[in-house]
């Protein structure tokens, strides 16, 4: 194809996000999958990990797998859920909470770069955008 479909523009910009959130985590010694399950485990009480992968949207296999290597890595820790016996908790270690902080530094620099490039406007324009073709996809409005 000669046009660049929005299909491509997506993939590659996200492609390009992703490389760099993986650049960055890798000069930790981690990747980019930890540091969104980081930001997204409750660093007071934890969370369920039932809850995990539904909320990042994520598979049950990638994230067994990344939790796995994150509980060797002393990120996270896994404790019965007080509230619910057959279910557990993923916690945060301390050095957890660490890399948690870090992650979030590195997501916020990207968005701070991203607004002082882009006018307010052209960013709501794209939020807009890409909400409706959230919304095309999960109403099943295309296929």
């Amino acid at each position: 194809m000669r046009e660049k479909t929005i299909d491509y523009v997506l993939r590659a910009t996200w492609m390009a996000v992703a490389k760099m959130y993986n650049e960055e985590a890798g000069k930790q010694g981690s990747t980019m999958a930890t540091g969104f399950v980081l930001l997204n485990i409750d660093p007071d009480k934890g969370t369920p990990s039932t809850s995990l992968g539904p909320k990042m949207g994520m598979e049950a296999t990638s994230l067994s797998r990344t939790l796995k290597t994150m509980q060797e890595k002393g990120l996270i820790s896994r404790e019965r859920n007080p509230e619910d016996g057959r279910s557990v908790l993923i916690k945060l270690t301390d050095f957890g909470k660490e890399m948690r902080e870090y992650s979030k530094g590195v997501v916020i620099k990207f968005d701070e770069k991203v607004k002082e490039n882009i006018s307010q406007e052209d960013l709501k324009t794209f939020i807009e955008v890409a909400n409706t073709i959230i919304d095309l996809i999960s109403n099943k409005k295309i296929y």
